[in-house]
């Protein structure tokens, strides 16, 4: 990949003379890592070993640069007819296609080229945006959204409705990530390069951006920007500090991830079949 990141950051220097009539090197190592990012070879964000999450800037560049590289073109559906600069990564698929990349697909999700999906994942009428990477066991589910660039990781459950937010600029940004073995409640929204830790839960109808306050409600301690490991997260309000005025929304950490819990949010084996 060398080559085609030095190719990339060069053509992102020289952004605005970029369109679909640039130089074929160009063009090429574009395509190229869109196709890297939907087998999954490349990601927007890697995990260090240390925990930390380090952005891919070439991989997030490469998407940009699609934008300009690509022609607006239709595409048929069996119920209409889309115009867009991004294609279907399923189209034309058969069944051994399918096989191969051993997902299961319910009809009326989306999936764009250049998501990855991995083997043993069950998707929903969802949507998946270009440069996402869904890890394998996990569950999208009806009307869930997995934004441009974003990370979710092995054996999670993103519940109805469910809203993780695409972060591609700029971009040395983060984007936002779910780790291993999370729940996210219905109508939730995890965005603007938030972190959640793994094996946490969000309750339903928890609202997560970098500015939100997250508070320990046993100790009142408050933090922003990432949900600790094993946490348990629910809705909840913070008082004015002047009488008669409006309180501001807040997530609240509960407790920590334990049986009872797990339980609760456990997902059906026989769904995984």
């Amino acid at each position: 990949m060398s080559d085609i990141e030095k190719i990339i950051n060069e053509a992102w220097d020289n952004i605005k003379d970029i369109s679909p009539d640039s130089d074929k090197s160009i063009i090429d190592a574009v395509n190229e890592t869109i196709e890297q990012l939907d087998q999954g070879k490349i990601r927007v964000a890697n995990r260090q070993s240390d925990g930390k999450w380090v952005t891919n800037e070439t991989a997030k560049k490469g998407i940009l640069l699609s934008f300009r590289t690509n022609k607006m073109t239709t595409t048929a559906g069996p119920y209409s007819v889309w115009y867009d600069k991004v294609g279907f990564k399923t189209a034309g698929w058969t069944e051994e296609d399918h096989k191969r990349a051993g997902f299961r697909y319910v009809p009326n999700g989306m999936t764009r080229k250049g998501c990855f999906v991995a083997p043993g994942c069950i998707l929903m009428p969802s949507f998946l945006n270009i440069g996402c990477y869904v890890d394998s066991g996990t569950m999208v589910d009806t009307w869930s959204t997995v934004g441009s660039g974003a990370q979710v990781g092995k054996n999670c459950h993103l519940s109805g409705g469910v809203g993780i937010g695409g972060v591609l600029e700029p971009v040395q940004a983060g984007p936002t990530i779910i780790e291993d073995n999370c729940f996210i409640g219905a109508r939730s929204e995890i965005v603007e390069s938030v972190i959640v830790r793994k094996n946490s839960v969000i309750s339903m109808g928890v609202f997560i951006g970098a500015s939100t306050k997250i508070i320990y409600r046993d100790t009142g301690k408050v933090i922003m920007g990432e949900v600790p490991e094993g946490s348990v997260v629910v809705p909840g309000t913070l008082p004015s500090k002047k009488p008669g005025m409006p309180s501001l929304y807040c997530a609240v950490i509960i407790k920590t991830v334990d049986e009872k819990t797990r339980s609760k949010t456990s997902l059906n084996d026989l769904l995984r079949d």
